[in-house]
């Protein structure tokens, strides 16, 4: 997010979540607030992004995407489960790849939210 009142915005909303936990209404509405601030930055991921976490905690209710796993480092780690995080942390995590996405890592992994969030529409 470059727009300095989109950051402003975003920072509002990270505070709001880590204090009060998810408050549905408040929470859709100030993604929906942050969007414009995506599009005028031109930046279609982070706008995708924003609107396919806003439409899914208005439908769900909650934020039922997990954070993304770490690519295995070798053959052992396949295995392995991945844990399961709680909604919040979740999405804070989310918040805080949306306010830098020149970062490879943090694009890599806005993709990685927009695909999960796109399969878990479709499944339920």
């Amino acid at each position: 997010m470059k727009n300095p009142k989109g950051k402003k915005l975003l920072d509002k909303i990270q505070r709001d979540l880590m204090r009060n936990g998810l408050i549905i209404n408040t929470l859709v509405q100030d993604l929906k607030d942050l969007r414009p601030y995506a599009v005028e930055d031109q930046d279609p991921l982070l706008a995708k992004v924003i609107r396919l976490t806003y439409e899914h905690v208005e439908e769900y209710q909650t934020f039922e995407i997990p954070i993304p796993d770490d690519e295995p480092l070798d053959e052992l780690e396949e295995n392995t489960v991945p844990q399961d995080s709680k909604p919040e942390e979740s999405l804070d995590y989310l918040l805080s790849l949306m306010s830098d996405t020149s970062i490879k890592n943090n694009e890599m992994d806005l993709r990685e939210y927009s695909r999960a969030l796109q399969e878990y529409a479709e499944e339920n």
